[in-house]
This record gives C-alpha cells, sequence and structure tokens, in this order.
C-alpha cells in the first residue's frame, strides 16, 4: 500500500497563514524547515516533544468530511503540514515510513482543535474532522520532500530482514 504527497504546507509562526510550497527540507528529530514547530514557535511548542514535527491528514478525509458535514476545508485552512492521497495515515500510526527520502515514524492520531472553527469561519469544521484529522509524526532521517512524493510503509526491520 503506497500514496503520494499532494501538496506540502508551512506557516512561519503561531496564527500566522500556511502557505503552499513544492518542496520542503525535512529535517532530522526537528520537523520541516520554515515552519512554526521547527522554528519552536508554534502555538503548542510550550510542551516539548516530537509529535509536532510534521502533521499529515489524507484529502480522502477532507472529502469524506465535506459529504458528511457540508464544510469545504479551503487551501491550507486544515493547518497540516502534509496532505496525502491513496494512503491509510492510521495504518502508519506506532509505524515507520518513508515520504519520498525522508524516512518517519507516526506517533499518534492528531485531533482537531477549536482553532479551525475561527480559521474557517464554519461552526461544524471541528465536528467534521473528528476521526478525520491525521497523523503526527517525528521526522527520522532528514531530506527534502517534494509534491508528487510516494508515501510508503516501512517492514519492521525482522521482516525486512527475513528469509523466504
Amino acid at each position: 500500500m503506497s500514496g503520494h504527497v499532494r501538496s506540502i504546507y508551512i506557516a512561519p509562526e503561531a496564527g500566522a497563514p500556511v502557505r503552499r510550497v513544492e518542496r520542503v527540507r525535512a529535517v532530522a528529530g526537528r520537523g520541516l524547515e520554515g515552519d512554526r514547530y521547527w522554528a519552536g514557535v508554534g502555538s503548542f511548542s510550550r510542551w516539548p516533544g516530537p509529535v509536532r514535527e510534521v502533521t499529515l491528514i489524507a484529502q480522502e478525509a477532507l472529502d469524506e468530511a465535506a459529504g458528511a458535514f457540508g464544510v469545504a476545508v479551503g487551501e491550507g485552512e486544515h493547518r497540516r503540514n502534509l496532505v496525502t492521497e491513496g494512503i491509510d495515515l492510521g495504518s502508519l500510526l506506532k509505524q515507520r515510513f518513508s515520504v519520498g527520502p525522508v524516512q518517519m515514524e507516526g506517533l499518534r492520531i492528531c485531533a482537531p482543535c477549536k482553532y479551525l472553527i475561527r480559521v474557517t469561519g464554519q461552526d461544524r469544521i471541528f465536528d467534521a474532522l473528528v476521526r478525520r484529522g491525521g497523523l503526527r509524526a517525528r521526522v527520522l532521517s532528514s531530506g527534502e520532500i517534494r509534491e508528487g512524493d510516494t508515501v510508503v510503509p516501512l517492514a519492521p526491520e525482522a521482516e525486512r530482514f527475513a528469509l523466504p
């Protein structure tokens, strides 16, 4: 099972609008260069740890939210870094995976926050993204991520070296 990166977003500081970029450098143990959490100035940066290095959301989840709740999540309004397509992000929880040349590990489900209501002006957006909010991941290896890169689960080390 694999998918691809549909779009990439970063915001330079808390509350700043996100902007779409075609490529971004991922830095192991830090996140996406130029993003608010990479710089340590995101809204939740006061709580240390790797769970804010990268956030991913599936385009399919955004489409489901729109269909089930009638909300339209505009370009970057979800405030996630990577929008994927074709892969079940839930299957990457507690797993290692690659995004192009960059290895990551899925740490926990990314729940929506009430801030999205202010950003979008849609009262139903929070409920629409419950169980559709995506995945939080940490960056294990540095490299450049580009729109269109594949997203592929990596087999556990024991399976990679097992003989048939």
